[in-house]
Formats: structure tokens, C-alpha cells, sequence
């Protein structure tokens, strides 16, 4: 199999691992099908793993944030801009924390042809241009018109490791995705997997959609990558992954997805900031495999914090901006109510395993301190193949059923004694817009540990849903696990809510 691949699809046979920068650019253009990644990822784990090269001339080896933001592609360069295609594709330079090189290629008609780097690509603000040699490239980003038919705006944007984020119309960015997560949280510490080579379909004409293949690696493992794009009010990617492991890996985190939580009116103490909430993510959604949909607020806790959600076949999961009003808030820099969502939409069976919540403790919001992910209940084996096919929803809200009324605000508080502590929850719309004003759902609030008291839920007049309240009495527990329901008879009328106290 090996030798039916040109060298120019890099990594993909045993001689590429060894060439030079300049050499692994290879031959003007190779052939190239929907398996040649797969091919390609597969050969490359047979082999020992190798570190990309991060070798960079002065100044670009040593250069900070704000140097690197003042280097900048020159949109008169996109590619195929002069062709008036509906994507056009603009590239980032290596430095700061993006160093290691990352060949990309287009494709056309069945064959892969380089992009090649020239630093009159870009404008370098305030910093010496670079001499003429091959640096390469950090990664790239896709344009295409979505807010406004005449403008291409920036629709996603893949740079650093297996990072990518996107938007949909109104969004500005937010949180992230990742080719794989592993070790995540493990006191051994993180594997961050690299993309390591991009293979970008050339656009059609009248065609809203583009295909990306990516080329994963890492010490653990190989994986090929296959993002089938479409921007619009909600930007889908139809993914479909394949990872080969090197080495058995009980750590995997599958479909990942990284964000910001600093506070929100439930968890604020100790934070002396002028804003409301400052979030780009505020809750964990999950429909499971058995069709309940639970919605998990999320958390800043003092120490960092695991939480596992066991399932079967799960239907979805995401990272989910919730609330959309600048009054939440208040911030016209950060404009937090237009950050994207994320839904995870398994395609077929993903068989035995859990939903893990990663928060670790931040003292500001410059810090991504969030991560979600799904991982097998089973290791994956060394010399194994593992498919994964997923939908992601970059939207204002996941595309779930909307039979089910949506927790819309949660508050916390001191309780009426010293010693308690007061939670207030606000749902709203589907199964509880019907209900008749005489109705009385039941509630069913309960605790691991600790007790719960006076739990009620009556219509809210203001929003036209209902508020559910109860206090908890934790005692000295210093963590304690809460669920709420609010059904009529044995069918639910909201989403389950679940949340972890901490004192």
C-alpha cells in the first residue's frame, strides 16, 4: 500500500518522516482520494512518533502575542478569491505558540497540490520580514459570506495542535474543538495531538460547502479526520474520524470541546467584577442514550473537578451558551451573549461509556478552564482502527426536541437560616407553556448527601414559566450532588437538572 502513495502527502510513508522541511513539500501535486488520509494516519502509527520541527530564523522564534497579532495574511491573496468561489482560504504564520509547521494542500480534480509558503503572503507590522525560505505554515481559516451575501466573513478557523473553533451567523468566537483529547485532567499530565497535514477540497461554484481532511498524530496514536462544512444561521460539520493507536489508551476523550467559565449568578462568590456573568459556555447539555435531556450548569470550582456521566449510545452533548440578552452580561467588548454553541450529534452506535466534565479553577477569563468530551468505556488498542462519526451544531441552541421546557436562569443564595443555602430555578416553554393555570406539577428535588427542604414550584408570571426553589441543608459535607425534576405523573416537563455544590 505504501508505495502506491506519493511523498508529497506528508507523513504517509516510512521515507517522509525522515525528509527536511524543504523536501517533505515534495513533487507539484500527488493524486488524492477519500482514503489516502486513512492511508496515511494508518502508516504513520506503524511507525515510532516524531515531533514536528519548530525551528524558526530570528525574529519569528522568539516573538510574543502581540508581535504575532501584527503579522497578518493579506486578504488579496486568498485563495481563490479571483474566481468568485463561495470560500475563500487565508493562512497563518508560524511564531508565538505556533510553531510547528503544518503542510497544507488543495485538492482538485483527484490530485493534492501544495500551498506554498511566501512571506509576501503577509504584512509584518513592526518586525523584520522574514528571508526568503520555506517556513510554512501554523494553520488556516475558511471565508464565506454569512451575515451578508457581499461580505466573506470568517467562518471557522483551524490553528494550534488539533484546535479548531467556527460560527454561525451573528456568533463572534468562543469555544473550541479538538481532534482528540488524551490524559485530559490525569495527573501524569495532557497529550496534546497535533494536526499535522490539511487537505482542503477546492470550493464549487453555487456549492455552500467545503470538505477538509486532516491528518492527526501524537506519541499515542494517528487518526485521520474528514470535516464536511456548511455555514449558515447554524454551521454544521459532519465529521468523520479514525484513530490508530500506538499504544493502548484508556484516556481518550472523543468529539472535544474546550471553553471559558469564570461566573454566573450561581457562582460568583469572591468574584468583585462589575459584570453579571462572564462566560463563553455557562452549561453541559446531554440527551442520553435512553432519550432524557439533563442540563448541568457549570462550575468554577476552588480545586478541579471530575464529573462522569455514564451512558449507552448517547444522542448528544454540547457546551451551550444559554443565555442570549446583553442585560446577562453587560459587557460591549466581550459581547458574551454572541458566542456560539456547540452540539455533539453522534452518528450510529457509540456504544458503552460516559460524558466527562473537566472544570478546573480560574481567576480570570482569559483562561479556556472548561472541557467536555465522550470516552469509550473500552481502551483503544494498540494496532486498532476506531471510527467516530459526528454531527457538530455551532448554534444559539442545540437542535433537540423541544417538547421539554428549558432551564433558563439559576440563582444561589443564603438560605433563611445561618447555614443553608437557597437555589432558585427558572424553566421556560415547551410542555410547560401548556400547562392550565390551575396545574400542580410535582417536584422532585434530592441530594447525595445533606437535606433538602422546602421545595416548591409555582408559575412565574414575568416570563411565563415556571420557578422551582427549595433550600439545602449540606451540614459539613463539602460537596454535594443536586437533581431536580418537575414532571406530571410519570412524563417529565422540563429537562433534569443536575449540579454539584461545593463549599
Amino acid at each position: 500500500m505504501l508505495g502506491a502513495l506519493s511523498l508529497s502527502t506528508l507523513f504517509i510513508a516510512e521515507e517522509t518522516a525522515h525528509l527536511s522541511e524543504a523536501q517533505a513539500a515534495g513533487p507539484a501535486e500527488a493524486p488524492f482520494d477519500g482514503n489516502t488520509v486513512r492511508e496515511a494516519a494508518r502508516a504513520l502509527a506503524a511507525e515510532a512518533y516524531k515531533a514536528p520541527s519548530e525551528s524558526l530564523p530570528a525574529p519569528l522564534s522568539d516573538i510574543g502575542y502581540d508581535q504575532y497579532r501584527d503579522i497578518r495574511f493579506r486578504p488579496d491573496q486568498s485563495l481563490w478569491r479571483p474566481e468568485g468561489l463561495p470560500f475563500q482560504m487565508q493562512l497563518f504564520h508560524r511564531g508565538f505558540l505556533y510553531k510547528p509547521r503544518v503542510e497544507i494542500f488543495e485538492v482538485s480534480e483527484g490530485r493534492a497540490r501544495p500551498v506554498r509558503y511566501n512571506p509576501d503572503l503577509f504584512t509584518f507590522q513592526n518586525m523584520q520580514r522574514p528571508p526568503n525560505e520555506d517556513l510554512g505554515f501554523a494553520g488556516f481559516r475558511l471565508h464565506a459570506p454569512i451575515n451578508r451575501p457581499e461580505y466573506y466573513d470568517e467562518v471557522c478557523a483551524f490553528l494550534g495542535a488539533s484546535y479548531f473553533r467556527a460560527l454561525g451567523k451573528g456568533h463572534i468566537y468562543g469555544l473550541s474543538a479538538r481532534g482528540l483529547a488524551l490524559n485530559t485532567a490525569d495527573p501524569k499530565g495532557e497529550e496534546f495531538p497535533l494536526f499535522r497535514s490539511f487537505w482542503v477540497e477546492k470550493p464549487r461554484e453555487g456549492v455552500n460547502a467545503i470538505t477538509v481532511h486532516a491528518l492527526l498524530d501524537s506519541p499515542s496514536c494517528a487518526a485521520a479526520f474528514r470535516f464536511a462544512i456548511r455555514p449558515g444561521p447554524t454551521t454544521i460539520f459532519d465529521v468523520e474520524s479514525t484513530v490508530y493507536p500506538r499504544t493502548d489508551i484508556t484516556t481518550v476523550g472523543v468529539a472535544p470541546l474546550t471553553s471559558m467559565f469564570w461566573f454566573s449568578p450561581l457562582n460568583r462568590a469572591g468574584r468583585d467584577d462589575w459584570r453579571p456573568a462572564v462566560h463563553d459556555s455557562d452549561g453541559l447539555l446531554m440527551l442520553t442514550g435512553r432519550g432524557e435531556r439533563i442540563w448541568r450548569p457549570l462550575n468554577n470550582p476552588r480545586d478541579l473537578q471530575v464529573s462522569i456521566f455514564s451512558d449507552v449510545n448517547p444522542r448528544g452533548f454540547g457546551l451551550m451558551q444559554r443565555r442570549r440578552d446583553f442585560a446577562s452580561y453587560e459587557d460591549l467588548e466581550a459581547r458574551y451573549e454572541k458566542r456560539p454553541s456547540l452540539w455533539i450529534e453522534p452518528i450510529g452506535d457509540w456504544g458503552q461509556g460516559a460524558v466527562h466534565l473537566v472544570e478546573i479553577p480560574t481567576n480570570t477569563e482569559i483562561h479556556d478552564n472548561i472541557v467536555a468530551f465522550w470516552r469509550p468505556k473500552d481502551p483503544l488498542k494498540a494496532k486498532g482502527e476506531y471510527r467516530y462519526t459526528f454531527r457538530m451544531h455551532w448554534c444559539n441552541e442545540a437542535p433537540v426536541d423541544p417538547g421539554l421546557g428549558r432551564i433558563t436562569a439559576v440563582y444561589s443564595g443564603a438560605g433563611t437560616q445561618q447555614g443553608l443555602r437557597y437555589f432558585v430555578l427558572d424553566a421556560e416553554g415547551g410542555a410547560l407553556r401548556d400547562l392550565p393555570a390551575d396545574a400542580k406539577p410535582e417536584l422532585i428535588v434530592t441530594a447525595n448527601q445533606g437535606e433538602i427542604r422546602n421545595p416548591v414550584a409555582y408559575r412565574n408570571p414575568e416570563s411565563g414559566g415556571w420557578r422551582i426553589a427549595f433550600e439545602l441543608a449540606p451540614g459539613d459535607i463539602r460537596g454535594i450532588e443536586l437533581r431536580a425534576e418537575l414532571r406530571s405523573g410519570t412524563q417529565p416537563l422540563a429537562e433534569t437538572w443536575l449540579y454539584r455544590w461545593t463549599a
